[in-house]
C-alpha cells in the first residue's frame, strides 16, 4: 500500500480546527502509515491545538479582513501574497496526494495553491451559510462534503456531497451514560439538569444571561452546571458557592455532562450543533450575532425549521427568556418532541463519509 500524504487546513475556531483533526484521526486510522501536516494561521489557536493532537503544523501569515480600518486590513495584500508563496513551496516539498480544507483564512491560500499544482483537494463546509474561503475556493476543489441541505445556493450541485459534520463518537451512546453523568456531577436525579455551554472560551452574553437569572432558573426545581469559559470563570466562579449549581471554566467529560442533562443552553457554532443533535436534547440556541455572516443565527434557523430546537435571539434574551425557559421546564411532552427531531437530523457517520470522499479522490 502506498504511503500517502495528507495536508489538511482549517482554523481560527474551534469549529474548523476540530472537525481537521476528526478527519486526519479517521485518515490514519485508515492508513496507518501515511503522513500528515496541517497549515494554520501563525498565530491562531490551531498552532497549539493541532501539535497538543499528535500532528505537525506550519503556520501562514494570513488573517481576516476586519469591518473597520485597521492596519491589519492595509496589511492584508502583504499577507496574503506571502501566504501563497509559502503555501506553493510547502506544496512543492511535500508532494501532497490530498489536500483537504475545513475553513479559516489560511486554508484559502494553501487550497488555492493546490488546484494550480493540480492537487485532488476537497473542502469541508460546516455551517448552513457557507463561509467566503469555502465560496472563493467552490469553483476549483474536486469535492465539498457539506452539513445542511440548500447548498447549492453557494456551491456547485454536482460536487456536494452532504455527510454531515465530524463529531466525537462517545456521543452516539450516551443515553447509556446518564447514570454516571449524575454522579460526575453531584447532581440531584429528581432535579431537571440545565447545562450551559457558550464555547471553550466562553459567550459574554449568554454568562451575563445566567448570572441575572440564576434565581429564576433554580426557583423551576432546575440544577445547574454552566461552562463560563476560560475567559470568564473569575467573574462567575462565587456561584459555585449556590447551592445545586456548579460554574466550570470548561467541562472535560462533554459525553457525562450531555447525557446529564436535561435541557441544554448553547451558542449555535456548527460543532455545537451536529454534537447537539446527536445527543437528541431539547435545546435553546442563543447563537452569537459577533461572527462572520451571522452563521449561527442560520445554522440555528435551520434546525428551528424543523421542530428541533428553540432560538433566542441575544436582543431578544431580557424580554422572552424566562416565558421560553418556563414553558418548556414546564412541558415534557414538548422537551420530548424536540429532542426526537433534533436527533433525526443527526449523521452519526460523518467523518467516515468525509473518508470515503478522500479515497475516491486518491483513486482518481
Amino acid at each position: 500500500m502506498k504511503n500517502y500524504k495528507f495536508i489538511l487546513s482549517g482554523g481560527g475556531t474551534g469549529g474548523h480546527i476540530y472537525p481537521a483533526i476528526a478527519i486526519a484521526d479517521a485518515l490514519k486510522e485508515k492508513y496507518p502509515q501515511a503522513e500528515f501536516l496541517f497549515v494554520g494561521s501563525q498565530d491562531r489557536m490551531e498552532m497549539e491545538k493541532v501539535p497538543n493532537a499528535g500532528y505537525k503544523i506550519e503556520g501562514l501569515w494570513i488573517a481576516g479582513i476586519q469591518r473597520k480600518l485597521t492596519w491589519s486590513n492595509l496589511m492584508f495584500p502583504f499577507k496574503l501574497i506571502s501566504s501563497l508563496f509559502k503555501s506553493a513551496k510547502i506544496i512543492r516539498r511535500f508532494k501532497p496526494d490530498v489536500v483537504i480544507g475545513t475553513g479559516g483564512f489560511a486554508s484559502g491560500p494553501l487550497l488555492e495553491m493546490a488546484t494550480r499544482y493540480n492537487v485532488p483537494t476537497l473542502i469541508q463546509e460546516q455551517n448552513s451559510f457557507a463561509g467566503i474561503t469555502n465560496k472563493l475556493l467552490a469553483k476549483k476543489v474536486q469535492k465539498i462534503c457539506v452539513a445542511y441541505d440548500g447548498m447549492q445556493q453557494f456551491f456547485p450541485q454536482e460536487k456536494i456531497v452532504k455527510t454531515g459534520n465530524p463529531v466525537r463518537q462517545d456521543l452516539i451512546f450516551i443515553d447509556q451514560n446518564r447514570e454516571a453523568g449524575l454522579a460526575k456531577y453531584a447532581l440531584k436525579p429528581q432535579k431537571k439538569t440545565l447545562l450551559i455551554l457558550g464555547g471553550s472560551l466562553g459567550a459574554r452574553a449568554i454568562n451575563k444571561l445566567i448570572d441575572h437569572e440564576l434565581q429564576f432558573i433554580l426557583d423551576q426545581n432546575v440544577q445547574v452546571v454552566w461552562q463560563s469559559g476560560q475567559l470568564y470563570f473569575e467573574e462567575y466562579k462565587n456561584h459555585s458557592e449556590t447551592e445545586h449549581v456548579q460554574v466550570l471554566p470548561f467541562i472535560d467529560t462533554m459525553n457525562l455532562a450531555y447525557a446529564a442533562a436535561d435541557i441544554i443552553i448553547s451558542r449555535a457554532g456548527a460543532g455545537s450543533v451536529s454534537e447537539l443533535a446527536l445527543v437528541g436534547k431539547p435545546v435553546i440556541f442563543i447563537p452569537s450575532p459577533n461572527v462572520a455572516e451571522d452563521h449561527q443565527t442560520k445554522n440555528a434557523e435551520a434546525i428551528v425549521e424543523k421542530d428541533a430546537a428553540i432560538l433566542l435571539k441575544e436582543n431578544a434574551l431580557e424580554d422572552c427568556f424566562e416565558e421560553t425557559f418556563k414553558q418548556l421546564i414546564e412541558d415534557e411532552d414538548r422537551q420530548k418532541v424536540l429532542g426526537t427531531n433534533f436527533k433525526k437530523i443527526a449523521l452519526p457517520q460523518a467523518t467516515q463519509q468525509i473518508v470515503n470522499e478522500v479515497e475516491k479522490l486518491l483513486k482518481q
